[in-house]
């Protein structure tokens, strides 16, 4: 290919910068005075003549100082897109509508919407809830769910709480506001593996305390497990649960560290380690290996904790490890009191790329696992079951529930009824609304009583819109739900209710045989109590790949 005589257009702006400098220069001097334009122009030329220097990055070399807009209009993505392009119902990773839900329901303005609805109601993948011809009459939202029946000191939970989320991903103002709201409107408020901080102690707010395999606020110096540290924090009154987080929708499966550098005096005293000290939380626990030895660590917590309900939170991987996990709870006799199933859509840090969008099951998948599991094996009525995943409105609880949970979880509609927009830097501590930051500077900014009160106005206009959904459906309380109650197109022609959609187990089916269910028929009678490892033909086939 000839090279070309004529000049390249993409060196404009450098020409235009030397010869503003020159000529700029130049009346300045003549005038003696005004150099403004002349600094203006130098500093573009300089920055030019870099672009055209340096010989790391090509796209700067053939577009001295105009590649700069490239860089600045790049960086600025997301948000010109999110605010100037994204539609109202485009969900990257939450919509502008379901955001601005959240902020009316925690404003407590007025949250509804005129000349009909936005959504495609004939695309495949749409839902709705049927109603009644013959409603009910409610009396309160304030809708209960008993857990750990069989424990000394059961608890009566909300049907809507917030997940698990850390003091140190979050700040402290965030925490102080989010268990305010929680004491205001009596639900729980889940510590994250972080532990319990001063800001979730300062409220009062009933707590779940979730122990991670760092065993923060219950670790020796080694980093296993103490005894006697959990003993001290589990038995405040405040704590009305323990949950192991055997793993997370994040990130299942992935450790994690929190860089010493990060680890303030305030975050080294609720995670029990020392300032400057690196928090890492290992990809496994170290209390136990097997899933018989989880169940007897669980029941060493229950007895540690004055008889509290103790479970597990867990993001769904390979079937044959939950599989391994009922199996030990039949063969043993000892039970969790509650699961929590974590979608892989949750996650409100950080996490690889790979890990958010291709590891862990979604939540729909991984609550009908667990709760068919649990029904088939007669276990569901002494195990309560709680799910998260993007439940930000009473349809979503609805849904949830409807597929088999007893109540939801959420944490990113909690973080936006705080006054989250939705930057996505969580992970560089520059959060613009001083939710995810631990800089003074943003988050002391962050108003606790104004924010207190739209978490406690978010939970509460959430519930009562489930209460009217509900009500209109002829129902007295969440726990009636079923599958026959919701409803998806999966064709332009074809509708099917989630109880022909999806497969549901009858009581007992798993002890009594096949269930014509594929994961059932393959993994469960192979799926051993007292070991995680894959059944023996998953173990031959891995060989024959090795050879």
């Amino acid at each position: 290919m000839e090279k070309t005589t004529t000049f390249p257009m993409r060196y404009s702006a450098y020409v235009i910068s030397i010869s503003g400098f020159i000529v700029s220069l130049a009346l300045s001097l003549h005038l003696e005075g005004g150099y403004i334009f002349t600094g203006i122009f130098g500093a573009l030329a300089i920055l030019g003549t870099y672009d055209l220097l340096q010989k790391s990055r090509t796209i700067s070399r053939n577009y001295p100082i105009m590649v700069h807009f490239r860089y600045l209009f790049e960086s600025i993505g997301p948000e010109i897109r999110q605010y100037f392009i994204q539609s109202d119902n485009d969900e990257q990773p939450f919509s502008r509508d379901q955001r601005t839900l959240i902020y009316q329901r925690a404003k407590n303005v007025l949250d509804k919407r005129p000349f009909g609805s936005q959504l495609k109601m004939y695309e495949d993948g749409f839902e709705w809830i049927n109603h009644s011809l013959k409603p009910s009459k409610i009396a309160n939202s304030n809708f209960r769910v008993q857990i750990g029946s069989r424990c000394a000191k059961p608890y009566n939970a909300s049907v809507f709480n917030i997940s698990a989320m850390s003091f140190g991903s979050l700040s402290a103002n965030a925490i102080l506001s989010l268990n305010t709201g929680a004491k205001m409107g009596d639900f729980y408020h889940d510590t994250g593996e972080g532990s319990i901080s001063r800001y979730h102690k300062e409220p009062g707010g009933d707590l779940v305390w979730e122990i991670g395999s760092g065993y923060f606020g219950c670790r020796n110096k080694d980093g296993t497990f103490s005894p006697e540290q959990f003993a001290r924090n589990a038995t405040i009154d405040q704590v009305k649960m323990i949950e192991v987080k055997l793993s997370q929708g994040a990130k299942p499966g992935h450790g994690g560290i929190l860089p010493g550098a990060k680890v303030t005096p305030e975050i080294a005293e609720a995670r029990c380690v020392s300032v400057g000290e690196d928090c890492i939380s290992p990809a496994q626990h170290s209390a136990f290996s097997t899933p018989i030895e989880m169940l007897e660590f669980l029941d060493q917590l229950r007895e540690l904790s004055g008889g509290k309900p103790v479970g597990f939170k867990l993001a769904i991987g390979h079937p044959w490890e939950w599989f391994a996990i009922v199996k030990a709870m039949l063969e043993t006799g000892r039970k969790p009191d509650f699961i929590v199933v974590d979608g892989g859509e949750g996650g409100t840090g950080a996490a690889p790329l790979e890990f958010i969008n291709r590891i862990g099951t979604p939540m729909t998948e991984a609550l009908l696992l667990v709760h068919n599991t649990l029904v088939g094996t007669n276990l569901r009525e002494d195990i309560a079951i709680g799910a998260a995943g993007k439940i930000t409105s009473a349809f979503n609880i609805a849904r949830t529930l409807a597929l088999g949970a007893d109540w939801c979880n959420a944490a990113r509609g909690y973080m936006f009824s705080l006054g989250c927009i939705q930057a996505l830097n969580c992970h560089t501590g520059r959060c613009p609304s001083g939710v995810a930051t631990q800089d003074p500077r943003r988050s002391n900014k962050l108003d606790v009583e104004d924010k207190s009160k739209r978490v406690y106005n978010f939970h509460k206009n959430t519930l009562d819109a489930l209460q009217n959904l509900l009500e209109a459906s002829g129902l007295r309380h969440p726990g009636e739900l079923g599958p026959e109650h919701i409803v998806r197109r999966v064709s332009k022609t074809k509708v099917h209710s989630y109880i022909d959609l999806f497969p549901f187990l009858a009581p007992g089916a798993l002890l009594e045989g096949k269930t014509g269910m594929a994961v059932f028929d393959k993994y469960w009678a192979v799926s051993q109590p007292d070991s995680f490892d894959p059944p023996e033909f998953v173990q031959k086939l891995r060989e024959t790949k090795l050879r």
